[in-house]
């Protein structure tokens, strides 16, 4: 049975695959659409004289003409509205391309208010489109109820286009993409944090291991690991991931490798069939998520690499908007913040009994510093609020760094910055400013408590 940590992983995956998709909600709209302009009609001509006065008075009250133009105006205008919703979500893609990084668009084709303007356009116009079609002159009753509906649908669909128009100013800010990343990242760090699988001793790794290599390219965006727990199990083996979310893997090379568990038998599992074996290493590839891009679900790393690279085109000379990356750092310290909080990754897995039959890859506090800090050093150590911030940054994730590994990367991290900031063209008063910040970052790592963890 999956843990109530693997339904969180399934559930996040599976939510995330669906709101990045544009299509969904508008397609599932318009069938609603379609359904309620069939039917309603039909329970206009069986209520409409029983309806009482005062509500007679609030529908439609033209005739058939009157209902024909009503509702071709409205399926004309809201197929309209929807080439220009489209028109502006295009702009807004290429701005933020532009002028943040290329991998914030994700966040643009998952937002829930372009779905559900989209969702309402096109439904407004499937709906009046279909109502029309049962709009005659051969002298039947005009549904009137269905043609106030339409009308009510356009006056919904223009306040929703204002509210949109409003939204989407919001969304180019820069800010708010790094709000955005930074919340969405967060929940994926207490996801990888809140992992309730038992958890077992590290096995022994053998000199002989079997290796399962990538059937396609791609990123590995995710890993069900409940699922590799039962395929080991099953087969009586032990499974040790090679390939980590977020990593490039190419079709042929390494992804897990495999050896006889400790429950085999005195043979080691030699005697294990050709069918045995190849069924469980296609299970361990099926556990594994490969696409074309990386995915925040699962991985840690996609979200600092999102916001570094905001910091880093806005330390682009065509660019050159230091205070963008000023601000990009400050979410990057957070974050990683929050990393050195996480507990330590588990040295395996087990099944119902108790046997080791996963050993993980964690994440790696370092890998992922690196990926925060490299590229805003590398291109910011030359402007004095850039180099100052990152010097901030270190003492920032060094008051939450407990485990003397973490404050290890933290100390190469600074001696790197130093080197850096050295190597730049500053004068006395910005190198003396350097130094001092430069020392109340190692006086914080100094004053760093001992290993909680």
């Amino acid at each position: 049975m999956p843990t109530s940590d693997g339904a969180r992983r399934w559930w996040a995956t599976f939510s995330e695959s669906i709101s990045s998709r544009i299509w969904p909600l508008p397609v599932a709209a318009i069938v609603g659409a379609v359904l309620a302009g069939i039917l309603l009609p039909v329970l206009d001509a069986a209520v409409d004289e029983n309806l009482p006065a005062w509500f007679q008075a609030l529908l439609f009250g033209g005739g058939t003409d009157a209902a024909r133009a009503v509702l071709t105006t409205i399926s004309g205008s809201l197929i309209t509205a929807t080439s220009l919703t489209f028109s502006l979500t295009v702009v807004a893609l290429q701005l933020a391309s532009n002028q943040a990084s290329p991998r914030l668009l994700r966040t643009f084709s998952s937002d829930r208010m372009v779905h559900g303007t989209l969702a309402i356009f096109l439904a407004t116009f499937a709906y009046s489109l279909t109502v029309l079609r049962t709009v005659s002159d051969t002298g039947e009753q005009v549904p009137r109820i269905s043609i106030t509906l339409a009308f009510v649908l356009t006056l919904g669909s223009v306040v929703v286009l204002v509210l949109f128009l409003a939204h989407l100013a919001s969304r180019l800010r820069v800010e708010t993409m790094l709000r955005d990343v930074h919340r969405e990242t967060g929940r994926t760090i207490a996801l990888v944090g809140a992992d309730d699988r038992p958890t077992a001793p590290a096995p022994t790794r053998p000199e002989h291991v079997e290796v399962v290599a990538a059937r396609r390219s791609g990123f590995v965006t995710g890993i069900d690991r409940d699922r590799l727990v039962s395929a080991a199990r099953e087969h009586r083996a032990v499974v040790r991931e090679v390939g980590q979310v977020g990593a490039s893997v190419i079709e042929g090379t390494p992804l897990a490798e495999w050896w006889p568990g400790p429950d085999t038998g005195s043979d080691g599992g030699a005697a294990a069939s050709r069918a045995d074996r190849s069924a469980l290493e296609q299970a361990i590839v099926e556990a594994y998520l490969v696409d074309y891009e990386r995915t925040p679900p699962q991985d840690i790393g996609y979200g600092l690499r999102q916001i570094a690279d905001v910091a880093t085109k806005a330390l682009s000379p065509g660019v050159n908007d230091p205070t963008t990356a000023v601000h990009a750092l400050s979410h990057v310290a957070a974050l990683l913040g929050d990393l050195a909080e996480l507990p330590p990754t588990p040295a395996a897995f087990a099944d119902e009994d108790g046997t080791a039959r996963v050993v993980p890859v964690g994440h790696d506090f370092g890998d992922l510093v690196e990926v925060g800090v490299q590229q805003p050093r590398r291109y910011g150590a030359a402007d004095p609020d850039v180099a100052a911030r990152l010097f901030d940054l270190i003492g920032d994730v060094a008051r939450r760094a407990t485990r003397p590994e973490h404050r290890q990367v933290l100390e190469g991290q600074l001696d790197r910055l130093v080197a850096s900031v050295g190597d730049a063209d500053y004068d006395a008063v910005e190198r003396a400013r350097f130094a001092r910040l430069a020392a109340r970052a190692r006086d914080t790592l100094a004053a760093a408590g001992p290993d909680v963890a």
